[in-house]
């Protein structure tokens, strides 16, 4: 089973979006926990959090959320990203078979133009990672930015689709 762990600042909508994607994986017994890792919000972010059920970490980041997740495999996510139905069943045989980290493919419908993709700054987590808890802890290091985390796994991509979040 997943925890899912988010980190957020001021951006209540794209959390609510990324939260809404998850409930399949709720209903199904996939994620055990969703943890947003707070980085000072001064809007709703805290309120979306908890009316969902989230366990709310107001300070520590990313860092402070692999330190009490309690799920042996973590999905991590931008707030805004939606996983597109079906990545369940993707991300059970991964954790099943495999102990390498994944990302998600982009959906064909969020591909981005020629000089965006050549020339933009694309977020290491655009795709999301799953990784082994242990895994993430070690890659957290000293600095424990979810960015660090994600840029030196090295993933496979999983068949199963992601909206990246709007940036």
């Amino acid at each position: 089973m997943l925890s899912v762990l988010i980190e957020t600042r001021n951006d209540e909508e794209g959390l609510a979006r990324t939260l809404a994607s998850l409930v399949g994986g709720v209903v199904e017994g996939m994620v055990r926990e969703v943890i947003v890792c707070d980085l000072g919000s001064t809007d709703q972010t805290a309120k979306v959090a908890e009316h969902a059920g989230c366990r709310y970490l107001a300070t520590g980041g990313i860092k402070a959320g692999i330190g009490v997740a309690k799920g042996d495999w973590l999905l991590l996510l931008e707030p805004g990203a939606r996983l597109v139905e079906g990545w369940t069943d993707t991300v059970a045989d991964h954790i099943g078979r495999l102990s390498t980290p994944a990302r998600f493919a982009p959906t064909r419908g969020a591909r981005q133009p020629l000089l965006r993709r050549l020339f933009g700054r694309r977020s290491p987590l655009a795709h999301g990672l799953v990784i082994a808890r242990k895994q993430a802890a070690a890659l957290a290091g000293t600095s424990g930015e979810v960015e660090a985390i994600a840029r030196a796994a090295r993933a496979t991509t999983l068949p199963a689709e992601i909206w990246p979040a709007a940036r």
